[in-house]
């Protein structure tokens, strides 16, 4: 299984503060929205690609760290949704030191981004234009959400070797029909001269 990340720029809010709780709210992905991946393709998460996994035990962390738990779906201190902008999430800040840090630095503007951890169960890819590769992720299997302190696009090297093995599998495909073509007219030749 590989596992990949990608990190959203969209503003992380603090919701509310009722003394007790404080709640962060903010975009994990946003459909749609064309991503360079290191400058190898462009990628593009559809709409309801999400939909199949939300139902998940889906965690929420500090920058990807498993370590540092702040949020999850089945304590219901996480809520992960999608709605036409894409993949809302909200999470119930512990009282814990990482909880109360990330409030203070959320509100100082210091943290502003989310991220998502995923593995991808359907996609496609546009090659018609080599200079502009096209990934487009159809269905994604979420793992977890977290809050990062550097928004932009990450596992690029994880979203390259998906490149290289759909490369590889086309090859492999128009190999084998070449294969079957060639096996055909050889067998079409035997026959026509068997019968002469």
């Amino acid at each position: 299984m590989t596992v990949e990340t990608r990190c959203n720029d969209s503003k992380i809010e603090i919701r509310k503060t009722d003394g007790k709780t404080r709640s962060v709210g903010g975009y994990a992905a946003v459909f749609d929205q064309p991503a360079d991946i290191g400058g190898y393709f462009t990628e593009v998460i559809a709409p309801g690609a999400f939909s199949a996994s939300l139902a998940n035990d889906i965690r929420a962390l500090v920058d990807h760290d498993t370590g540092r738990i702040i949020g999850r779906t089945a304590a219901n201190t996480l809520r992960v949704r999608e709605d036409d902008k894409g993949l809302a999430v909200e999470i119930d800040l512990p009282d814990t030191g990482d909880g109360r840090d990330l409030a203070a630095l959320i509100e100082r503007g210091d943290l502003s981004g989310m991220s998502f951890g995923f593995t991808v169960t359907k996609q496609t890819w546009d090659e018609t234009d080599p200079d502009n590769v096209i990934r487009t992720l159809e269905e994604i299997d979420l793992h977890e959400v977290s809050i990062v302190a550097f928004p932009a696009y990450d596992g690029t090297s994880v979203a390259l070797r998906s490149l290289e093995a759909h490369r590889k599998d086309i090859k492999t495909h128009n190999f084998s029909a070449a294969a079957r073509r060639l096996r055909m007219k050889m067998d079409l030749g035997l026959r026509s001269r068997s019968k002469a």
